[in-house]
């Protein structure tokens, strides 16, 4: 059979799986899901910002300096602060009804004009630790700022004696006003493109046993390269289509995240990843004798994969172990590719290593797979 009649072949069959995808309305309704609104409630509501987080303080001192500091926390990182009795901090507490609750102590003012350091203390609700964290370093520098701004109007005797904080100048590389909604929109793409790709191509193979298809095409002289190459191109193409789609009009005009670099470079590396995932998604598919076994495979490979590749935890803080190991999985890769061209402008230059380990790597396993693949189909026609 030659090389034309063989593209045909692919082709047409691809042709089949995109038109069998249009009838299965559940997962046309999660691709349009997770590639729209689930990236737009990821990056506007789970935040990694501090946002009207609840603060109640004990003023013992009531001085000017301490009302100094109460009127430092403002929306819309703090609610108004509410002040509350030393004897209610328990309560309050127990009921959640606030993250923070600040105590400054009497003679405060006093203490910090003759240079004495007072301990002030924060009661941090840790059960909502994110907020906990952040909130922790805002509420140390709001101290350091008003302290700062308040003794410059003292006497200089009494400014040399006060404690004085380091002036630190921070600049925010790539993303300037540290928006998680920057970071979270794009990571969301990412990890949907992993998770769309396997489940697509996976269950396109078990779509065909499930209704019997695939007893038709085994009497056709059709090859099993043929058969799998179709599915990789067809729903490599819809995966494709639906992230370069989301790209440009969810986290660009939706959510008016700037893009440094070049969105053709980035659906260029995104084709060669889709290559792993697809395949990675029929040769899961050849393992499992149903959707249900189907989607439990699917939960362990994809969670550790979306956890260890570089997006959420950089893998420098990884065990060197599943350093190494991730070094082989081209997610890590694609994480890399994702970050680097569209948060740095990163060029070909720059991240042609990058590419050249998702082909590689991506190659490897996709003959893996189409290894796989061929010996169930040849165990279904015997």
């Amino acid at each position: 059979m030659n090389i034309r009649h063989r593209l045909e072949n692919i082709y047409r069959l691809g042709i089949k799986e995109l038109f069998s995808l249009r009838q299965d309305m559940v997962l046309i309704a999660l691709i349009i899901w997770a590639f729209s609104f689930a990236i737009y409630t990821a990056a506007t509501g789970l935040s990694h910002d501090l946002h009207n987080a609840s603060i109640a303080i004990v003023d013992q001192d009531r001085s000017q300096l301490s009302m100094r500091i109460q009127d430092g926390f403002q929306e819309p990182y703090f609610k108004k602060p509410v002040r509350i009795d030393y004897s209610q901090i328990d309560r309050v507490m127990d009921g959640g009804d606030y993250t923070f609750v600040l105590v400054i102590p009497a003679g405060f003012e006093a203490d910090v004009i003759a240079g004495h350091q007072p301990e002030i203390q924060l009661n941090i609700d840790a059960t909502a630790m994110m907020q906990a964290g952040i909130g922790e370093s805002y509420i140390t520098s709001i101290f350091s700022q008003e302290i700062r701004t308040w003794m410059g109007g003292k006497t200089q005797a009494a400014a040399q004696n006060a404690p004085s904080p380091v002036n630190l100048v921070l600049r925010y590389a790539f993303n300037p006003n540290a928006e998680s909604a920057w970071f979270t929109s794009v990571m969301e793409i990412i990890n949907n493109v992993t998770m769309l790709s396997i489940i697509l191509a996976g269950a396109a193979l078990i779509r065909e046993r499930e209704h019997g298809t695939i007893e038709h095409l085994l009497v056709m002289p059709l090859a099993p390269f043929e058969i799998m190459m179709a599915k990789v191109w067809a729903n490599g193409l819809i995966i494709l289509a639906a992230s370069g789609l989301s790209l440009i009009f969810v986290v660009e005009l939706l959510l008016q995240v700037p893009i440094a670099g070049s969105e053709t470079l980035f659906l260029f590396g995104t084709m060669l990843y889709l290559f792993f995932a697809t395949a990675l998604g029929i040769f899961l598919a050849t393992l499992a004798q149903s959707m249900p076994q189907f989607g439990l495979l699917f939960m362990l490979v994809v969670l550790p994969m979306r956890l260890l590749s570089g997006g959420y935890t950089p893998t420098e803080s990884q065990p060197q172990l599943m350093q190494w190991i991730m070094e082989f999985v081209p997610s890590t890769h694609y994480v890399t590719i994702a970050q680097s061209i569209l948060y740095r402008n990163a060029g070909l230059e720059i991240v042609w290593p990058e590419f050249a380990m998702v082909a590689g790597i991506g190659g490897l396993f996709f003959a893996f797979a189409a290894f796989r693949f061929r010996k169930s189909i040849a165990v279904m026609r015997n």
